[in-house]
């Protein structure tokens, strides 16, 4: 198996929720497990819980996520942010237009001074993105 660098996400209780939205976004297919699927929790309100979710696109993209248990400290303030790039313009854009609907625009998705068109946004689950699409040659 070739080794691989996935994204993993983590939420409080929206991973299902986000990881729905994601594949709106991506296309693909989902695999959800919860805690209760595995017996990982003994807590009547853990059970449906996401303990992991894999989303595999049809464009070779692995985004990864899970519901952190209420007695873990949910990580905060990270400096984390997923880049999409490459040329496919439609393709790319059309990812921008869905990932900030409802989100914020720190960036828009326009010409940079580079040559290629550039936006940053965080979603409406607070992730950041970042597109890149390749300007001409």
């Amino acid at each position: 198996m070739t080794s691989r660098l996935n994204p993993y996400l983590n939420f409080r209780d929206s991973t299902r929720e986000a990881m729905t939205f994601y594949q709106e976004v991506f296309g693909g297919e989902l695999t959800v497990n919860s805690y209760g699927d595995f017996g990982m929790t003994e807590s009547p309100d853990e059970l449906h819980k996401v303990m992991h979710a894999q989303l595999e696109t049809p464009a070779g993209f692995v985004l990864m996520c899970a519901d952190v248990p209420n007695a873990m400290p949910l990580p905060e303030g990270s400096s984390i942010s997923i880049s999409l790039s490459g040329d496919d313009t439609d393709e790319l854009r059309g990812y921008w237009e869905k990932l900030s609907e409802g989100g914020t625009v720190r960036q828009p998705l326009m010409e940079a001074p580079w040559g290629d068109s550039f936006g940053e946004c965080t979603d409406r689950f607070g992730v950041m993105w970042l597109v890149n699409i390749a300007g001409a040659a």
